[in-house]
């Protein structure tokens, strides 16, 4: 049984930092509405992440947790209000390319 991988922290933040790696390149990277929501989504996963990692190795410790749960709440609030919009952009420009909403601006 001692074979076992003990996980610890540093593998917590490893992968936090791997989410959230990936979330800033999906935004910076893609043109569509929806795929940026995507990778903010993984940036607030990330950060939740770590909150929660933190909260488990730091004892007596659980404002990582509410923390965690108030980015969960957040994310989804985000989503509903994101895809609202998204909808109505491609209802007026029939497409959901982020650079099609520049014209919002004229």
């Amino acid at each position: 049984m001692s074979g076992f991988l003990q996980i610890g922290l540093t593998h917590f933040l490893v992968l936090s930092a791997i989410l959230f790696g990936l979330g800033l390149l999906t935004v910076a990277t893609r043109r569509n509405a929806v795929a940026i929501l995507m990778g903010v989504e993984l940036i607030l996963n990330a950060a939740a992440l770590n909150f929660v990692a933190f909260s488990t190795y730091v004892q007596g410790l659980v404002t990582g947790q509410v923390f965690a749960l108030f980015i969960i709440v957040l994310a989804a609030a985000e989503a509903a209000i994101a895809l609202a919009i998204v909808l109505s952009i491609f209802r007026h420009f029939h497409s959901i390319d982020a650079n099609d909403t520049s014209t919002l601006r004229d």
